[in-house]
């Protein structure tokens, strides 16, 4: 037994014989015919998004709207890491299979909840560094016995489906660069698909394809051009170059390739999502503009070569982080009176896509949440229609730009209903103030935006009526492109993932500690359990033994308000939770750790030169204000604690200890002595603590 595997796989040893037997039935025998035909497979859910199209609908029905009142706990098991959890569960041959933080992956009896294995990567600590937005991992996949994985240091995993045994790992990024990922691997043909993050710290992006028995390479798709020096990989990189300018191969280039993937059986196309551009400002990286294929891209390969068939720009020269990483789906829907096989998109720009699927004609694009960079998209050159002013990069002054850098919608996955014809959406309505820095330096230990995020956050908070954040679920018709209802969440929280079935509902979880089912035609509440976690992850639903159940995946990275800690296993109350009708299971009602919340905090007094204080803003705006937020003022306290009431603050000594010490490393918070100058530590600290005085 691997020694990644003795944390939980010890477990296994004591089981009785007649369970340790029945480890043959977990045997992920996946194969081409079956994942296609995933549809007709209710005992299941083989893939990511349920099936090659991914649209996260399931036929079942057993849960409708009349019998949900019933829907009660069915087993649980708590995870072993405490941050985000985004991943949405594998079931197949009696076992589910759950990816967490830190690329942890679970297998479980799915009857039962009985544990039967456990892998742990080992990942660095420091690594998270790396993670622009969190060490998160959204799933895994199943192919004749293996489970696959990818870490977040870049590692390309199969496990033994049964045991958890490594069978074989290859790194599949330059480990001496900041690449990550965290998206759910794909199988097609026998293939296993992998893209990687990090184009906010300068890296090129690409997929890759490799041998699901050996691990050996099949091939790369790089999404941008490298260095023409050393020659293009192929004459499609030579053509793409010749939309870029500048130097762009010093900086990267960004594009990567960090979650949506597709693939249609029928027309043998894998679709990937191509992401945002590095450094964002396409002033910095391509000085005279241009189109910077293949950025903001839905890309059609042929899965069995890599080779480039069609693609469709979300973003011509995109300068907003506006990323077409989203949830790619395809469906076969009427339009205008004609039968189209189409592929959707939300990206996060604000516009709703639906594309050919077998040669990316721009059938339609709508806005699906308040959009200002744009007026519309042009259906005769499928090229936005751009607001200039938004353009902050060319013009020189700052803008206010909706959406902001968030995006409409996010990696939290959208579902389509093949029986009310609509897509339901995590809708996040976000700003920002883009303001070009115009002392931008590569930072290889950083990030590379080339937006001066202080000025922008100064810039929204001087304008005189700023828009406001909310986040929804929304029903949209893509063939009307127009919304059917909206459910609003509650202000300041964020989205999670979304599931829809025949028994007319549709799922998602919240931030507030909540799991809810919804009326698919009319957005009504129908039901609810609270989870005692905040929910990201989209749920899974599947039959056992005639019995459908619905898995979700609880944790973000910060309790809901009013909840404690339940167990040891994780500070976030993150668990892997299956409902049924007639459940009896009951989750823990007392705290298991104490609660160390700060509502006794008192702010030190401090007193501090004006030198110092700048000294620790210009310190903290170059190392903390994209994770902690721009002034101090945390954007995203779900995910990153708000410094200003952090209990780190009363000492030099007990600040050092996590800023230069590492002492909270395991969590992801790395020490940043090597990055920081002399002084920097203890001028931040004054600097936070001065900010937080203007809010008392």
């Amino acid at each position: 037994m691997s020694i990644r595997n003795l944390t939980w796989g010890m477990l296994i040893i004591a089981l009785p014989l007649s369970l340790t037997a029945q480890q043959s039935d977990y045997q992920a025998a996946i194969d081409a015919e079956r994942l296609a035909q995933a549809d007709e497979e209710n005992s299941a859910w083989l893939s990511y998004g349920r099936t090659y199209d991914e649209q996260r609908f399931s036929p079942l029905d057993q849960i409708n709207q009349e019998t949900v009142a019933d829907l009660s706990l069915a087993w649980y098991a708590d995870m072993t890491t405490s941050r985000g959890q985004e991943a949405t569960p594998l079931v197949v041959d009696g076992a589910l299979y759950i990816s967490t933080a830190w690329s942890h992956v679970h297998a479980y009896d799915v009857r039962t909840g009985q544990h039967l294995w456990s892998y742990d990567p080992q990942i660095d600590p420091a690594k998270g560094r790396d993670a622009c937005c969190d060490v998160v991992n959204r799933g895994v996949a199943a192919w004749d016995g293996s489970i696959f994985v990818g870490t977040l240091d870049g590692r390309l995993v199969a496990l033994d489906s049964e045991t958890g045994e490594v069978q074989w790992e290859v790194v599949t990024v330059d480990q001496d660069l900041p690449y990550t990922i965290t998206g759910a691997p794909r199988v097609v043909k026998g293939l296993v698909m992998i893209g990687n993050g990090g184009a906010e710290y300068g890296v090129r992006g690409y997929v890759d394809a490799y041998h699901a028995e050996t691990g050996e390479m099949a091939w790369r798709f790089y999404t941008v051009p490298g260095n023409p020096a050393d020659g293009f990989e192929n004459d499609l990189m030579a053509n793409a170059a010749q939309t870029w300018t500048g130097q762009w191969w010093n900086l990267g280039g960004g594009g990567t390739v960090w979650d949506a993937m597709a693939y249609d059986p029928e027309l043998d196309l894998l679709y990937i999502g191509v992401g945002n551009g590095s450094p964002w400002n396409q002033a910095l990286r391509s000085p005279e503009g241009g189109d910077n294929l293949f950025l903001s891209s839905i890309v059609a390969l042929d899965p069995d070569d890599g080779s480039y068939v069609w693609h469709y720009q979300t973003v011509p020269g995109e300068t907003w982080d506006y990323t077409a990483t989203q949830h790619i789906m395809l469906a076969d829907m009427e339009i205008e009176g004609e039968q189209r096989r189409v592929v959707m998109q939300a990206p996060k720009n604000g516009f709703f896509y639906v594309l050919d699927a077998a040669n990316g004609e721009l059938i339609s694009a709508e806005p699906y949440t308040p959009v200002t960079w744009a007026t519309g998209v042009d259906l005769q050159t499928g090229r936005p229609i751009e607001v200039p002013e938004a353009r902050f990069d060319k013009t020189g002054q700052p803008a206010i730009v909706l959406p902001g850098p968030l995006g409409g919608h996010n990696w939290y996955p959208m579902a389509y209903s093949q029986n009310t014809g609509l897509v339901y959406i995590p809708v996040t309505e976000n700003f920002m103030g883009y303001v070009a820095d115009n002392e931008f330096v590569p930072d290889p230990d950083g990030w590379n935006t080339g937006v001066d995020f202080q000025r922008g956050f100064q810039l929204v908070m001087s304008s005189p009526n700023p828009p406001t954040n909310a986040s929804l679920l929304k029903a949209w018709d893509p063939i009307a492109q127009e919304a059917v209802w909206q459910v609003q969440h509650e202000v300041g929280t964020g989205n999670a993932g979304v599931l829809a079935t025949a028994g007319g509902l549709v799922f998602q979880g919240n931030r507030s500690g909540e799991f809810v089912a919804y009326n698919d035609a009319t957005g009504e509440r129908i039901w609810s359990t609270e989870v005692q976690g905040g929910v990201m992850a989209a749920p899974a639903t599947f039959n056992v033994d005639g019995q459908q159940h619905v898995a979700l995946l609880v944790g973000s990275p910060a309790l809901p308000e009013g909840v404690v800690a339940t167990t040891t296993a994780s500070t976030n109350n993150s668990r892997l939770m299956v409902f049924r009708i007639g459940g009896e299971a009951q989750l823990p009602t007392g705290p298991a750790v104490t609660a160390t919340g700060d509502d006794d905090f008192v702010l030190p007094q401090i007193e501090a030169t004006h030198e110092l204080i700048s000294q620790g803003e210009t310190a903290y705006n170059d190392n903390c204000a994209v994770c902690h937020g721009p002034s101090a003022f945390s954007t995203r306290p779900d995910t990153y604690p708000d410094l200003r009431m952090s209990r780190r603050l009363e000492t030099v000594d007990t600040w050092n200890a996590v800023v230069l010490d590492g002492e909270l490393q395991d969590r992801g918070m790395v020490s940043f002595e090597a990055v920081l100058g002399e002084g920097d530590a203890e001028a931040i600290r004054a600097y936070v603590i001065t900010q937080a005085s203007l809010t008392q």
